[in-house]
């Protein structure tokens, strides 16, 4: 069965993420990843470059940044992801972890691990904070599992004319379940000004 990852029409509910929740995912992820002991990770940007820093600190382990994505300039443009950034040739012989962000359909996390064994990687773990149901196969570790619209506390905003906005495709989302964004959709912080700005 084809599943589309950007078909929100049918999940189930709602599951906002607070930054509170992302550390506990994180820390259960790092707790569950620890006895594997991997002498590197992998984050998968953008969305795995945030649990992925977090559990490398956990951790004490070296990270590298790679990206594959369907989207260019945050727009979906291919069906299929597309290597953007590759990984370092320093995976050959060892213990990875790949984290991402979410299994959808699980594609990103094969494509990963088959170029890693590939360039001579000793083993090869996925790490996911989310898995939709049918994305399950492919983490090793997954922090939840679950069908709803799951909003990260870090791409629920845009920075539009200045002004801090709910992001277009989550609004879109919610209007595809008859959900409003309304101002209960920003993340709720502490107001700040930059301390210097160029002129």
């Amino acid at each position: 069965m084809s599943i589309n990852p950007y078909d929100y029409e049918n999940r189930q509910d709602t599951l906002p993420i607070s930054w509170n929740d992302f550390h506990g995912i994180c820390r259960a992820l790092a707790k569950a990843v620890s006895a594997y002991q991997p002498d590197l990770i992998l984050a998968i940007g953008r969305g795995g470059f945030y649990p992925g820093a977090l559990i490398s600190h956990l951790l004490r382990t070296e990270i590298y940044p790679i990206r594959l994505s369907r989207r260019v300039d945050d727009v979906v443009v291919y069906e299929e992801p597309q290597w953007i950034i590759r990984p370092p040739d320093a995976v050959k012989g060892q213990r990875v972890l790949v984290v991402d962000e979410i299994s959808s359909t699980g594609e990103t996390l094969r494509m990963v691990r088959a170029e890693l064994l590939g360039m001579g990687a000793r083993e090869v773990r996925g790490a996911v904070m989310y898995a939709h149901s049918w994305g399950v196969e492919s983490p090793d570790y997954i922090g939840i599992i679950s069908d709803a619209l799951i909003m990260n506390p870090w791409d629920r905003e845009i920075c539009q004319g200045g002004e801090i906005i709910p992001h277009p495709e989550y609004v879109s989302a919610l209007t595809q379940q008859g959900i409003a964004s309304d101002p209960w959709f920003l993340i709720p912080a502490a107001p700040y000004e930059a301390a210097k700005r160029a002129p």
